[in-house]
């Protein structure tokens, strides 16, 4: 799932700073075992969960939620954004900023050229 793709991801890039138990001790879960399960599609992770793990893995809560509800049910989450709108990460919100700071506040189209631009920069 793209919520085990991410947890993946985003405990690797804190490989340094801490462990994956001290991941799960901050987020509330008796054992690390509970990451891996998660990650493994052995057990899904339980709502209640979503804002103490954002926190221990420093990432966004929205955003986590939103992958949380895809793997609960697809359906479901599909509802949440039919309702709510599309989910924006606080990163994005930056990147947004950054976009309308550069353009001047012009509402610029997306032309080829700079979604190949925007691929570029994520090696794609």
């Amino acid at each position: 799932t793209r919520l085990a793709r991410f947890l993946d991801k985003r405990i690797s890039e804190l490989r340094t700073i801490k462990t994956q138990a001290e991941i799960a001790a901050a987020a509330g879960f008796p054992s690390r075992n509970m990451l891996s399960m998660i990650k493994t599609g052995d057990t899904k992770l339980p709502v209640d969960r979503v804002p103490a793990l954002a926190k221990a893995l420093d990432c966004d809560a929205a955003l986590l939620f939103k992958l949380c509800l895809e793997q609960q049910d697809s359906s479901l989450a599909e509802v949440v954004d039919e309702i709510f709108g599309t989910v924006v990460s606080q990163n994005e919100i930056l990147w947004l900023k950054e976009i309308r700071e550069a353009s001047d506040h012009s509402d610029p189209f997306l032309t080829t050229k700079a979604k190949r631009a925007i691929r570029l920069l994520f090696g794609k």
